[in-house]
């Protein structure tokens, strides 16, 4: 396990789609300590790094914002990234959300996409995940925000970065729908399915996984305990691994149809199994839960 010197610089690289919620995060960080500085170009990562080494009263948590406002600036980030990585403990959220989200959110705020020109929000959306691309591809937490308002995104934000230092892993164990759409963010997709559906009992419909009845019945089902102790016994050498390449958070996703019944009640029952891991903190997430 790789652990971190208490004394080590940590810089987090802030990035992602524009219209994901990057302010939100930056002054979510803000709140928890860290010193947050938007729109960084990507030049001047390596100077303010030095900066606050030397500096009376040092910086031990920076959060750089950093996006495609940076126009050629960005084209060298990968570079500059990699350059400052000695002696750092460098991680890079990247925040993303669909595209419908995206051309909802510019359109309520009345702005154009900063590189739609004489084009549609869509066409901007376009060009930026092109350009953004290899970034999402680097980054060792991506964040879906699309089903996130504002406080739930901070909310999110809290949990990933609160406990920071230690040197477990912290895994959040989400249901959701697959007619909803399966998450961008998921490491791991369980699929409930097989399962008996309670939707098709009458006395079941209205409840949800959480509610004892349908937690009886859908755990109760031929294969459901077969599954959970499997499934748990095939994460341990996944945690570890990721542990060992220093990866300190996990996003294990269990899909049914709607997000309701079946993949509610596996992951309740999965997180009380992954609890008891040695190093492993869980959270539950019930993306669907509550949607028609």
């Amino acid at each position: 396990m790789t652990q971190i010197d208490s004394d080590e610089q940590r810089l987090l690289i802030v990035t992602g789609m524009s219209g994901a919620g990057r302010s939100t995060v930056g002054n979510a960080l803000e709140d928890m300590g860290w010193y947050v500085v938007d729109n960084l170009p990507p030049q001047m990562l390596r100077p303010l790094i030095d900066l606050s080494s030397v500096a009376e009263g040092r910086i031990p948590k920076i959060a750089a914002v950093v996006d495609v406002r940076g126009s050629s600036f960005f084209a060298d980030l990968q570079e500059i990234l990699q350059s400052v990585r000695a002696g750092v403990d460098l991680r890079i959220l990247f925040l993303d959300a669909t595209d419908a989200t995206l051309v909802r959110r510019f359109e309520s705020v009345r702005r154009p996409h900063p590189l739609q020109g004489d084009g549609t929000i869509l066409d901007g959306i376009g060009a930026e995940r092109s350009r953004m691309n290899e970034m999402r591809e680097h980054s060792d937490i991506v964040l879906d925000t699309s089903d996130f308002n504002i406080h739930q995104l901070s909310t999110a934000i809290n949990e990933l970065f609160s406990d920071e230092s230690s040197t477990g892993i912290r895994v959040t164990i989400q249901s959701f729908g697959f007619k909803y759409g399966t998450p961008t963010d998921a490491d791991l997709i369980a699929d409930a399915r097989f399962l008996p559906n309670p939707f098709w009992e009458s006395d079941l419909r209205a409840l949800n996984g959480k509610d004892e009845a349908v937690s009886t019945y859908v755990l109760g089902s031929e294969g459901a305990r077969e599954f959970i102790e499997a499934y748990t016994v095939a994460l341990k050498p996944v945690f570890s691994g990721y542990l060992r390449e220093n990866k300190r958070r996990a996003l294990i996703a269990v899909g049914c149809t709607g997000g309701k019944h079946r993949s509610v009640a596996v992951v309740e029952a999965l997180s009380i199994a992954l609890s008891s891991f040695p190093g492993v903190t869980v959270n539950v997430r019930h993306r669907d839960l509550g949607r028609e």
